[in-house]
C-alpha cells in the first residue's frame, strides 16, 4: 500500500496525524484503531513522519471566506439535490426527520435559546436556494430568532389516543415538503405530553446537512442547552468558514488542473463499466420513482465477525474491504454481471476547516470489481483492497461532477451509475447529553435514495446490519433471502478464502433442500414400463365400442381403430419394420394419419412425422438424414415427395385387406424409441429429436397438470410434425377419450370455433398466437371447453385474464417445454386470484419431471435470480 493511499485511508477513518517534537501525533475516534491498524502505524511510523515532513498536505489551498454580496454557487452535491427537487417537487424523500423523546423537567426556554444559537452559528440553517437566470444560487438570510412552537397534548385523551396523535404529527412533519426558495431549512416543533415528557420534532432537508452534521447538531445543541439551562453563555469555538465558502472553493478547485488530475483517474478506473446494476426485481422500476423504502435489520454474530476481522488482518485489508468483497460476490451472483460497481458514502471531511460545519459534504465513492476471471475470494479481496485505497486517495472528486464528466445517460427510473450502496461505521453517533433529561432518538425516514443500501455498524456483539430497499421494486421476502445469502457467503469466505467466487455457496441447506428436492418431488405412479401401443390396446379392452376418432363425418371405435392399425402393422413387419426402425409418415390430418402412427408403434418401429406442406428440399433432407427405408403417405402427396430410395406406401391405397387384425407381439420396452421429430436446429438445418415411449406415457398418464378421462373430447389441430400433436393424439387415445381430427386444410378461426362447439370439445391446445386470436374473435365458441392449454410463446396476460373471467368452467393452462422433453416440462394452471401483472408463469414441473435453474457454473440459483433452465 502506497504511503499516500495509507494516509488517505487513515483520514477517511477520521484519524488525524501530525508531527510534534519529532514524534508522530495521532488522534482517532474511539474504537477505530484496531490492533492490526495500530501495528501498521507503528511499522510505518518513520515513513509517515518523513512524508509529513516533505510537506504533504491534502489541503492544497486553504478555504477562504468569500463575500456574501455576490451570487453564491451551490456545491456539486447541493446542485444535484436542488435539481432533483425541481424534478420531483412533491416528493419528501430528501427530508431528514429527527424525533427526540425527552423525559424529565425540560427547560423550554433554554432549548429555544440553544436552537437559536445553532441557527446563528451555521449559515446553512438559514440558507435558501433561488433560481437566477436558470442557475441555482445560495442566499444566506440574516440572523432572526426562531420561536419554538409548543403543541400541548396534555388534555384528557387516553394514553392510546395521545400516542396516536403523536404518531400522526410525526408522520405529518416528516412528509411536509420544504420550500427551498423561501425556507425555512430547519423545522422544529415541541410536543408536550405531560410535565415530565416531551417529543421534539426536528426536520432538515438533505441539501443542507448529512449524517455527520447530525452528530455536530447533537454535540452543539447538548453543549448549548447545558450552558443556557444553568443561566450561562454558550462558548462554542468560532467557525473559521461557512458552508457557502466551501461550495465556492469546491467550484474553483475542481475547475482546472486538480479537476483534470482526479478526473483522469476516475475515467480510467470506470472505463467501460455498465452504468446499471441489473439486480432481479419483483417489480419493474417505475418511470418516476417514489423513493419509498422498507428496512430489514439483522446481526452478524461475534464469532463470524472475529473470523472476518482475522481474514482482513491476514490479507492486509480492513473489515470493510472484506465485507465489500463478499457483497460484490453477492451482487454478481444475483445480477449475472461480472464487472460491476457499488457506491460507498464517505464523510469527505478531510479538511480541518469543515469538520465542525453543518452541511452537505458526504460524497459517494464509486467502487468497481471485476470477477470475469472467476478469481478466488482471496484474489478478489486483494483487488478490492487496491481499488478502495486508490478511491480513498481520489475521494475529493464530487460524485455529481463524475456523472457529468462521464456523460452517464440519465434515466429518471434509477440513479446514475450507482444504484446499490454499502457502508461500515466504526462508531455510533454521539449520544444526546442534556443535563437532567433522558433522551432517546429516532431517525425514521421511510425513503431511500438507492435500490438497495446496506449499512453495517461494529458493535461489541458483532455487526449490526441494516438494509434499506426500494419498495417500488422489491418485496420484503426478496431482501430477507438476499441478506441470508450474504451471511452464507460470509461464512463461506472465512472458511475457504481460496475458493473461486462463482463457486462459493450462496443458499442455506434448507433452501437447497427446497429447490433441489421438495419442488422436484413430482413422482407419481404411472405405467412407466409400458409402451404407447400397449396402453392403447388396454384401453381397447376396456372400451372397445367407444368412439376413438372422428373425421369429417367418419368415425372409428377403439376396436375398429385397433384392427385397422394391426393390419397395417403386420404389413409393415413383413417389410422389415422392427424395434426402433425409423418409418417416415408424410400425411395430412386424417384417419389414416392416426392409423399410420399406431401401426408403426405396434410393429415396433419409431415414426418420423413429416409435414407434406414442407418444401421438397426440406423433406429430402429429413428423409436422408433419418435414413428412412419406408415412408407412409397419401396418394395426393406421392408426387410431391422427393426422389428417394425409400419404399413409399400410400395409406389410402396400398394396404392389403387380407392381413390379420390381431394384436402383434413385439419384444419392445418403454425405453425404446417411439418417434423422432425434427425441430429447427441452431445451425439452420433441421435437427432430429428422439423420444422414448416412456416420455409420452409420462406426459399423458396419471399426471398433475391436467385431468384426462374417457369423457374428454380432444380437437386434433396441430400439424403432425409439431409436438403438440403428441399431446392431442395420445392424451386422448391412451385415456379413452374421443379425438376429433380437423380437416386437412388451414382452417379459419370460425371453422375452428364451429368444430369446437359442434363436437362439444372439452380439451384443446392452442399456440400462443392462435390462443390470442380465438379469445378475441371466437370466445363464445370456447364455452364447451373444460381445459384450455396454450404455449409455444409468451402468453398475453390480458387474454388469459379474459378467459378466466368469461369462461368460469374452463381451466387455462400455460404449457412450456422443449420438444426434447416431450411437449410439456412445466405447466401453470391459471386461477382467478393469480396476480398476473407482468406475465403468465410457466409454472412447476409436471409429474415425473425435474427442473433446475442453474448458473453458468451449473450451480442452483436462488429464488428470483436469473439462470438457465435444466431439465
Amino acid at each position: 500500500m502506497k504511503i499516500v493511499e495509507f494516509i488517505s485511508y487513515l483520514q477517511n477513518l477520521g484519524i488525524k496525524l501530525w508531527i510534534e517534537q519529532e514524534q508522530l501525533g495521532c488522534d482517532a475516534p474511539k474504537g477505530v484503531i484496531t490492533p492490526e491498524l495500530k501495528q501498521n502505524l507503528i511499522a510505518r511510523k518513520k515513513e509517515i513522519i518523513e512524508f509529513l515532513r516533505q510537506g504533504y498536505n491534502t489541503q492544497e489551498q486553504f478555504i477562504k471566506q468569500v463575500s456574501r454580496d455576490g451570487k453564491l454557487p451551490l456545491s456539486f452535491a447541493q446542485e444535484r439535490l436542488w435539481f432533483l427537487n425541481q424534478l420531483f417537487p412533491n416528493n419528501p424523500a430528501y427530508n431528514l426527520p429527527i424525533v427526540l423523546t425527552i423525559d424529565g423537567t425540560l427547560n423550554v426556554v433554554a432549548l429555544e435559546q440553544s436552537l437559536n444559537a445553532i441557527i446563528q452559528r451555521h449559515e446553512t440553517l438559514r440558507t435558501t436556494f433561488s433560481d437566477i437566470d436558470g442557475k441555482p444560487v445560495q442566499i444566506v438570510a440574516p440572523v432572526t430568532d426562531l420561536t419554538l412552537p409548543v403543541v400541548d397534548l396534555q388534555n384528557n385523551n387516553s394514553p392510546q389516543e395521545q400516542s396516536e396523535k403523536v404518531q400522526q404529527l410525526v408522520r405529518q412533519e416528516a412528509m411536509t415538503l420544504f420550500d427551498l426558495a423561501n425556507g425555512p431549512m430547519l423545522r422544529v416543533t415541541l410536543l408536550r405530553l405531560d410535565p415530565e415528557r416531551y417529543v421534539l420534532l426536528m426536520t432538515m432537508h438533505h441539501i443542507m446537512c448529512d449524517l455527520w452534521s447530525l452528530g455536530i447538531l447533537v454535540k452543539e445543541l447538548s453543549s448549548c442547552y447545558a450552558a443556557f439551562s444553568q443561566g450561562k453563555t454558550s462558548i462554542l469555538p468560532e467557525l473559521p468558514i461557512q458552508y457557502a465558502d466551501f461550495a465556492y472553493w469546491q467550484r474553483e478547485c475542481f475547475a482546472g488542473e486538480v479537476l483534470e488530475k482526479q478526473l483522469n483517474y476516475w475515467k480510467k478506473q470506470l472505463a467501460g463499466v455498465s452504468p446499471v446494476l441489473k439486480l432481479p426485481t419483483d417489480y419493474p422500476h417505475p418511470a418516476q420513482p417514489t423513493f419509498k423504502s422498507g428496512s430489514k435489520s439483522f446481526q452478524i454474530e461475534l464469532d463470524l465477525t472475529r473470523k472476518l476481522r482475522k481474514l482482513s488482518q491476514e490479507s492486509e485489508s480492513t473489515l470493510f474491504m472484506t465485507l465489500l468483497s463478499a457483497f460484490f460476490v453477492l451482487l454478481s451472483r444475483y445480477s449475472n454481471q461480472l464487472d460491476l460497481v457499488v457506491g460507498s458514502p464517505i464523510a469527505n471531511r478531510n479538511r480541518g476547516e469543515i469538520e465542525s460545519l453543518i452541511g452537505m459534504f458526504v460524497n459517494t465513492l464509486v467502487l468497481r470489481a471485476d470477477l470475469s476471471d472467476n478469481p478466488t475470494f482471496q484474489e478478489l479481496l486483494n483487488q478490492v483492497r487496491e481499488t478502495t485505497l486508490e478511491a480513498y486517495a481520489h475521494q475529493d472528486f464530487p460524485f455529481e461532477k463524475l456523472v457529468e464528466q462521464l456523460k452517464i445517460e440519465r434515466n429518471l427510473s434509477h440513479n446514475p451509475l450507482v444504484q446499490v450502496a454499502i457502508a461500515l461505521q466504526n462508531t455510533k453517533m454521539e449520544p444526546w447529553n442534556l443535563p437532567g433529561l433522558r433522551v432517546s432518538q429516532t431517525l425514521d425516514s421511510n425513503f431511500t435514495r438507492f435500490d438497495l443500501e446496506v449499512q453495517l455498524m461494529e458493535v461489541s456483539s458483532g455487526l449490526e446490519v441494516s438494509c434499506n430497499y426500494n419498495t417500488d421494486i422489491f418485496e420484503p421476502n426478496t431482501i430477507d433471502r438476499m441478506m441470508k445469502h450474504f451471511q452464507v457467503l460470509l461464512e463461506a469466505v472465512v472458511t475457504h478464502p481460496e475458493q473461486r467466487v462463482l463457486q462459493l455457496p450462496l443458499m442455506t441447506e434448507v433452501e437447497l433442500e427446497q429447490i433441489l428436492v421438495e419442488w422436484n418431488d413430482t413422482t407419481t405412479d404411472y405405467p412407466k414400463d409400458k409402451c404407447i401401443h400397449q396402453l392403447f390396446e388396454e384401453q381397447v379392452e376396456k372400451t372397445p365400442d367407444a368412439v376413438a376418432v372422428v373425421f369429417e363425418g367418419e368415425q372409428l371405435t377403439y376396436q375398429q381403430l385397433n384392427c385397422q392399425a394391426n393390419q397395417l402393422a403386420h404389413y409393415l413387419q413383413s417389410l422389415g419394420v422392427r424395434p426402433e426402425v425409423l418409418v417416415g409418415i408424410c400425411v395430412e390430418r386424417s384417419v389414416e394419419m392416426v392409423i399410420g402412427l399406431l401401426a408403426i408403434l405396434k410393429a415396433g418401429g419409431a415414426y418420423v412425422p413429416l409435414d407434406p406442406n414442407y418444401p421438397t428440399s426440406r423433406l429430402n433432407y429429413m428423409v436422408e438424414d433419418a435414413q428412412l427405408s419406408i415412408l407412409l403417405t397419401q396418394q395426393k402427396w406421392q408426387h410431391h415427395l422427393p426422389q428417394i430410395a425409400a419404399q413409399v406406401i400410400c395409406l389410402d391405397a396400398d394396404i392389403p385387406n387380407t392381413v390379420t387384425s390381431e394384436n402383434l407381439k413385439v419384444s419392445i420396452t418403454s425405453e425404446h424409441q417411439a418417434y423422432m421429430m425434427y425441430t429447427s436446429g441452431s445451425t439452420g438445418l433441421p435437427k432430429g429429436v428422439n423420444i422414448r415411449h416412456q416420455g409420452v406415457v409420462r406426459l399423458v398418464k396419471n399426471t398433475n397438470y391436467i385431468n384426462l378421462t374417457e369423457k374428454d373430447i380432444f380437437l386434433q389441430l396441430a400439424p403432425i410434425s409439431f409436438d403438440a400433436a403428441t399431446f392431442e393424439i395420445w392424451g386422448s387415445l391412451l385415456n379413452g377419450g374421443t379425438l376429433v381430427v380437423m380437416p386437412p386444410h388451414q382452417p379459419s378461426l370460425t371453422e375452428i370455433g364451429v368444430a369446437i362447439t359442434k363436437n362439444q370439445v372439452t380439451t384443446l391446445w392452442l399456440s400462443a398466437g392462435l390462443f390470442q386470436l380465438m379469445v378475441e374473435e371466437q370466445l363464445e365458441n370456447l364455452k364447451s371447453l373444460k381445459q384450455l392449454l396454450a404455449g409455444g410463446e409468451i402468453l398475453s396476460v390480458t387474454h388469459v385474464q379474459k378467459v378466466v373471467e368469461k369462461l368460469r368452467g374452463c381451466q387455462v393452462i400455460n404449457g412450456y417445454g422443449p420438444t426434447e422433453n416431450t411437449t410439456f416440462t412445466c405447466c401453470f394452471p391459471v386461477k382467478a386470484d393469480n396476480n398476473l401483472e407482468k406475465s403468465v408463469p410457466i409454472g412447476k414441473p409436471i409429474s415425473n419431471t425435474q427442473v433446475y435453474i442453474l448458473d453458468s457454473h451449473l450451480q442452483p440459483v436462488p429464488i428470483g435470480v436469473v439462470g438457465e433452465l435444466h431439465i
